[in-house]
């Protein structure tokens, strides 16, 4: 059975009236927004947002404002400043001094032998005259009695020869002999004389050398060395390395000091100093100037000067290092100030000092004495003057810095000072 095609209509579906869409139900026109009411509300938004906005951005410009005002105050430098020292109070320069003993003698041997015995040991106060040692000496001993016979000998023969001479001499007044025999024996007479008395010399040297077998002290002093013993050979003479004893007097001793050239012309003989040893921190000694070499070193560019101290208390000690102080008068018109206040850089030598409206004013100077701990200026500050203490890098003319208290600087501010001045050093 053959169908016929469908025609268009006959493939719609036909609708399930049970199916179909509920209709929703009709709102009354009184309850829906309407476009006034709309826009009012988006109005309302957006000045609100603008409101946001404009307080971010107020609040972003008053923070900005404070961080500028910080970072301006931070700009500011704080430093402390002090005014140019007078100087004409007197300064302490320091240098460093080596102590030597008042007198000090090395002992050396005056003749050879053997030491035979010795009395006194290092640290062992002796006087003047007393024994030291003794030395044995066999050959000077063979030496002597050698001389003393052939000063016997010399005596005889020229005891002999006077007689002959005497007697020849009564001869000639009686004419039995010649004159020439006469005037022979005379001669041999005196020779013989000669003979003695040089043997008599030889006799008294031996005898003097003997004597030297015994060392004693040449002064009262004190045993600082000894270099021999017992049974040691001994060998005469003086070379360096070759001394028996060594005798110190240390109840004064002297300080030797090397001062540089432009510090000479400020000291001469009776000018005090005081003197501080290692080994007794905190006590001072009184010296003075008591001599000047009166000559500059071409080595080290210093004079030598020569200090006495008193040392009857035995506190200090000869060839021991010393700190010496002297006290350095000074010029009234003579200004100073500290080392970390100097500036050197390629435009020379300068100080910063502070001027109106707290802006620096770099000033340049020169140097007259450096005292080490102070610089004394021979030009280029008055009296006047508010001087930086320790310029911060970097300062320059017309910086803004504010001063701060000496005794409120702040940890950094002393930090960047004593960083500078470790630099300078």
């Amino acid at each position: 059975m053959v169908r016929s095609p469908r025609r268009p209509w006959e493939n719609r579906i036909t609708p399930d009236p049970s199916s179909a869409p509920v209709p929703a139900p009709l709102v009354p026109a009184a309850s829906q927004p309407s476009r006034r009411t709309l826009s009012l509300a988006l109005l309302g938004l957006l000045v609100v947002a603008m409101i946001v906005v404009a307080a971010g951005v107020v609040s972003r410009r008053s923070l900005a404002a404070r961080l500028r005002e910080r970072a301006d105050a931070q700009a500011v430098r704080s430093v402390v400043v002090i005014s140019p020292a007078s100087a004409g109070v007197a300064a302490a320069l320091d240098l460093p001094g080596r102590i030597e003993a008042w007198s000090r003698a090395p002992i050396y041997a005056r003749v050879s032998g053997y030491l035979k015995s010795w009395s006194t040991d290092i640290g062992t106060p002796v006087k003047a005259g007393q024994l030291l040692a003794e030395i044995e000496t066999p050959d000077l001993d063979q030496q002597l009695l050698q001389a003393q016979a052939e000063l016997a000998t010399a005596k005889a023969n020229a005891a002999l020869a006077e007689a002959t001479a005497k007697r020849w001499d009564e001869l000639l007044a009686s004419g039995m002999v010649t004159r020439q025999g006469t005037e022979e024996k005379t001669g041999d007479l005196a020779a013989k004389m000669s003979v003695v008395r040089g043997l008599q010399a030889n006799v008294e040297r031996n005898q003097t050398l003997k004597r030297f077998t015994r060392i004693v002290a040449p002064f009262d002093g004190v045993v600082t060395l000894r270099a021999t013993d017992v049974g040691a050979l001994i060998n005469a003479g003086g070379t360096p390395g070759s001394e028996l004893f060594v005798v110190s007097d240390t109840r004064k001793l002297r300080v030797y000091v090397s001062v540089p050239q432009s510090l000479v012309s400020m000291l001469r003989p009776g000018s005090r100093a005081t003197l501080a040893v290692p080994e007794r921190p905190g006590k001072l000694y009184a010296a003075a100037v008591q001599s000047m070499s009166q000559a500059i070193s071409s080595a080290s560019g210093s004079m030598l000067v020569q200090l006495s101290v008193d040392n009857s208390g035995g506190e200090l000690l000869p060839g021991g290092f010393a700190n010496v102080s002297f006290e350095m008068p000074r010029a009234a018109s003579t200004l100073s100030i500290p080392p970390s206040a100097l500036i050197f850089d390629k435009s020379g030598l300068r100080v910063a000092t502070v001027g109106e409206g707290d802006k620096v004013v770099l000033k340049p100077v020169k140097v007259s004495r450096d005292l080490g701990t102070t610089i004394e200026l021979a030009s280029g500050l008055s009296p006047d003057d508010r001087v930086i203490e320790s310029p911060p890098d970097g300062v320059d003319n017309g910086d803004r810095v504010r001063i701060a208290d000496k005794t409120t600087t702040s940890p950094a501010i002393t930090g960047v000072a004593g960083k500078r001045e470790r630099s300078k050093e």
